[in-house]
């Protein structure tokens, strides 16, 4: 082993002495401690033990609907190209040429019959094989320079990758969740628009502000119009009518044959979801409650209330009965991360007569837009010196269980 590797190694040694010893001193049931907010060794860390270790949700496949279309995906310093082949399999490929490194696709998005590297053009099919490499010796071997792959497996339409050598298991999420979204067939929609954020907090400020309503009632107004459970945190009669809502629609879900079960929180596991209800006059997250696009999938009835499905650590979707919102959180640096939101819509929905892109995408640009000002507001007071973190309040569960897996899978080898 040369020196380097030496050094390297005892660094990698004292880091990780560090990190063990900051999560055995976290006080349970308390916010993290600043350098877990702050610090880019830690955001390095997290990187490294979550991001690139862990089922990331990458987007859906209606971003590719033709052979050839693809797009990319960027986690830290890697980028993955997701690319639908001629007999419409999507792949994950490592956006690094087998030649000298090269980015091949330097757009977003696009369509193209295949892979070529704008440095020395060398020709990649969509499975990552390697078709061309010009004026190489009669002697190389091209099949051994196909492009490196991620894990890819594709959930009623979510695409996931690992990027990992080993992935964890995803089977889970197959049983748990797949079963819950089939009755809106989003293997089949289509995005009705589509969104990207720059919000100026660590990714873990965003992930705890989606965990908890504690702050609902003064952040999130309209919100707590339209959702039972969110009122109720601060009104003893809006929490009797939840109840008494949630429990009739139940029982009208079962009668549709729709499971309205949780997935509860499990902290050896990586996603949980929940049915919540709307309050009377709500037939969707929308504005006034009204509908704002046709009707998902196999629903007969749109009053379904709302799945929301986490997956950690960048997964939140929320399905209504006429439409989808999924969030994609990716971390830039400790004090950035970029948000990606698609609305989904039935795939015969016509933009301008079966729905408009305002009332559709109205709710929740809003109530995303106040939680980014939350969290920049939060991170600032994250930086001061006199930050000291503080205890939960019972409200706050969902954020406890999260530092909970957070620490956890900070500290696995």
């Amino acid at each position: 082993m040369n020196l380097f590797q030496d050094m390297k190694e005892s660094i990698a040694n004292v880091l990780s002495q560090e990190m063990e010893e900051m999560v055995s001193t976290q006080q349970p049931g308390w916010s993290l401690e600043r350098p877990f907010y702050t610090d880019p060794a830690i955001f390095d860390a997290d990187l490294e033990k979550i991001f690139l270790r862990g089922w990331l949700c990458a987007g859906h496949t209606c971003r590719i609907p033709k052979p050839g279309d693809y797009f990319t995906y960027a986690v830290g310093n890697e980028s993955i190209i997701f690319i639908r082949d001629h007999e419409e399999k999507v792949h994950a490929l490592f956006n690094v040429c087998r030649h000298r490194g090269s980015r091949i696709c330097i757009q977003e998005s696009g369509s193209a019959r295949k892979l070529v590297c704008p440095y020395h053009q060398w020709v990649y099919n969509a499975d990552g094989s390697l078709m061309k490499a010009r004026h190489m010796p009669e002697d190389f071997d091209g099949a051994n320079f196909g492009l490196h792959r991620s894990h890819c497996r594709v959930a009623e339409g979510l695409i996931f990758t690992c990027l990992a050598e080993t992935a964890p298991d995803f089977a889970s999420f197959e049983r748990d969740i797949v079963p819950r979204l089939k009755p809106y067939a989003l293997e089949q929609v289509k995005i009705g628009h589509s969104r990207q954020y720059e919000v100026r907090a660590n990714w873990k400020l965003i992930v705890e502000n989606s965990r908890e309503c504690y702050h609902c009632g003064p952040g999130h107004p309209q919100y707590c119009r339209a959702v039972g459970f969110a009122a109720a945190i601060d009104s003893p009669r809006a929490a009797e009518e939840d109840s008494r809502i949630s429990d009739e629609r139940r029982e009208n879900l079962k009668r549709l044959g729709i499971d309205s079960s949780s997935i509860p929180f499990d902290p050896e596991g990586w996603h949980h979801c929940r049915r919540f209800f709307l309050r009377n006059g709500f037939v969707t997250e929308s504005m006034d409650g009204k509908p704002v696009a046709p009707v998902l999938g196999r629903l007969t009835d749109r009053n379904v209330g709302v799945l929301a499905v986490v997956g950690l650590p960048n997964l939140l979707l929320e399905v209504s009965g006429d439409y989808a919102m999924l969030m994609r959180v990716s971390p830039v640096s400790s004090v950035l991360t970029r948000i990606e939101m698609d609305w989904l819509v039935h795939p015969d929905a016509s933009e301008g007569t079966d729905y408009e892109v305002d009332r559709l995408t109205a709710f929740w640009r809003l109530t995303a837009e106040q939680d980014w000002k939350l969290c920049e507001d939060n991170q600032l007071g994250v930086n001061s010196s006199w930050y000291q973190p503080g205890p939960y309040a019972p409200d706050e569960r969902g954020v406890k269980h999260f530092v909970q897996w957070y620490l956890k899978q900070l500290i696995q080898s």
